[in-house]
C-alpha cells in the first residue's frame, strides 16, 4: 500500500505542479495584458496633456494677436487725418499763414503721431531708404536716385506692430 500511496502522492504532486505552472502562466499573461493597458492609458493621458497644452498655447497666441492688431481698422482710418494735417501744414506754409496757425497745426500733427507711435503705428518710406516691396509701393521711376533707392515719397506708408497698414507710394531709382 505504501507504493500505491507514494505513486498517488507523486501523481498528485505532478498534477499539482502542472496546475501551478498553468496558474503561473495565466497570471503572467494577465500581468502582461494589464501592463500593456497601463502603457496605453499613459500614452493616451500624455497625448491628452500635450493637446491641452498646445490648445492653450494657440489660444494665448491668438489672444496676443487680437490685442496687437485690434487697433488696425481704427489706426488705418486715422491715417487720413494725418494726411490732411500734412496737407494743411503744406498749404499754410505756401500761403504764408501766421506763425500761430502753422505752429498749432504742427503741434496737432506731432501729438497725433505720438499717440499713434505709442500704439505701435510707425511711418515708413523715407527718401534714401532701400525699396522694400512689403512696405513700399513703387508707382514710378525717379531718374536721379540710385537703383532700388527711394527718390521721392508721394504718400507716407505706415505699419502697425510691423504689419503693413498702408504701403508708402514712392518713386524709385532704376
Amino acid at each position: 500500500m505504501t507504493e500505491q500511496t507514494t505513486e498517488q502522492t507523486v501523481t498528485e504532486e505532478v498534477t499539482s505542479e502542472a496546475t501551478t505552472a498553468d496558474q503561473v502562466e495565466a497570471l503572467q499573461s494577465q500581468i502582461q495584458a494589464l501592463e500593456s493597458e497601463v502603457k496605453e492609458a499613459k500614452e493616451v493621458a500624455a497625448r491628452a496633456n500635450a493637446e491641452s497644452y498646445n490648445a492653450q498655447r494657440r489660444m494665448e497666441q491668438e489672444t496676443d494677436k487680437a490685442k496687437k492688431f485690434a487697433l488696425q481698422k481704427f489706426a488705418k482710418e486715422l491715417l487720413d487725418v494725418v494726411d490732411n494735417l500734412e496737407r494743411a501744414i503744406d498749404a499754410s506754409q505756401k500761403a504764408g499763414a501766421d506763425d500761430a496757425t502753422l505752429e498749432g497745426l504742427q503741434l496737432t500733427q506731432k501729438s497725433l503721431l505720438t499717440v499713434l507711435e505709442k500704439n505701435g503705428v510707425t511711418a515708413v518710406g523715407n527718401i534714401g531708404d532701400a525699396f522694400n516691396p512689403e512696405i513700399h509701393e513703387a508707382v514710378g521711376i525717379f531718374p536721379d536716385a540710385e537703383k532700388d533707392i527711394i527718390g521721392q515719397v508721394l504718400q507716407k506708408g505706415y505699419t502697425l506692430n510691423e504689419r503693413t497698414l498702408r504701403p508708402a507710394m514712392v518713386l524709385v531709382g532704376a
